[in-house]
């Protein structure tokens, strides 16, 4: 072999062996950085959650249902972590709407075993109470489950001379939650539905004035701003606030004709405790201005 091939082989072995030390060398350099992003990603676990939407009544099942990945530290509470925690117990239904892609959490859910009733869906120490509305009284069906309302009460009652009747309207009740329509009771519906019933969740004495009202009255439904959580103050109305503030309120003039009133003497006549009293009276009629007298004879 000639010198000159000779050293352009050892050449190509030196450099080939330079380039490979570098290389190693680099990767040995990029090895921590991946492994300090590696070790600063946040540890993660499963949550179950809807596969599609289900609504009030819907059966869980493993076709409904499906395991994301959720950040460990950041699991909602009373989620659950799999499927099978979920219906190893026995089977469970929905009673308040869960969107695709939801957590399915244990408040929102029957208990093992349970159906899916209203019942499941009252809060403890209330009470649900049915009330009889039209398509007026019910808010023209735009009242849906979920909603909150007021109660009106308008009954008639005796005025202060107590003989006529005088209608009026109180405040009975506020910020009520509605559970149902009807036989609806999802809270995610949308469309508006004239109603016959509603039924409304509420405590103990609140059940009572209801129960009283609505055999005493007429009760109507006033839809409340889903922002407005505290009650405000009321008073009963009345027919004559209807016409507060109006030229109505003002009584009407009066109308009658004032008679011409002359001035003629007066005849006083005495007589005494003695004498007996006169038998006949006289009676004065003016007929056109002229004045004719008349003896009636007095009845005793």
């Amino acid at each position: 072999m000639r010198a000159g091939s000779f050293m352009m082989l050892l050449l190509a072995i030196l450099f080939g062996s330079g380039a490979v030390f570098v290389t190693k060398m680099w990767m040995d350099n990029q090895r921590p950085v991946v492994t300090t992003a590696e070790a600063g990603l946040p540890q993660t676990t499963t949550v179950v959650v809807a596969a599609r939407s289900l609504r009030f009544g819907d059966r869980l099942q493993n076709d409904n249902l499906r395991e994301i990945a959720w950040p460990h530290g950041n699991v909602p509470s009373g989620a659950f972590i799999t499927r099978e925690d979920l219906l190893k117990e026995g089977e469970r239904f929905v009673i308040t709407a869960v969107e695709a892609n939801e957590p399915v959490l244990g408040w929102k859910i029957t208990g093992p075993g349970q159906r899916a009733t209203l019942s499941a869906v009252v809060e403890s120490g209330k009470k649900a109470v049915t009330i009889r509305v039209n398509d007026v009284l019910g808010v023209a069906g735009f009242v849906l489950p979920g909603d909150r309302v007021d109660i009106l009460l308008m009954r008639n009652g005796r005025n202060r001379s107590g003989n006529s009747e005088s209608a009026y309207v109180d405040v009975l009740l506020q910020g009520v939650k509605v559970l149902a329509i009807d036989q609806l009771a999802d809270e995610r519906t949308d469309d508006p539905l004239v109603a016959k019933a509603v039924t409304l969740e509420v405590d103990t004495e609140q059940a009572q004035k209801l129960t009283l009202a609505a055999n005493v009255g007429q009760l109507s439904l006033a839809l409340r701003n889903v922002a407005q959580g505290e009650g405000e103050p009321t008073r009963r109305v009345t027919i004559s606030d209807l016409n507060a503030g109006t030229d109505s309120a003002l009584p009407p003039p009066l109308s009658a004709e004032v008679a011409e009133v002359k001035d003629e003497p007066t005849t006083v006549v005495y007589y005494d405790s003695y004498d007996p009293p006169p038998a006949y009276a006289t009676i004065g009629v003016i007929r056109r201005m002229e004045r004719s007298e008349y003896q009636v004879e007095i009845q005793r």
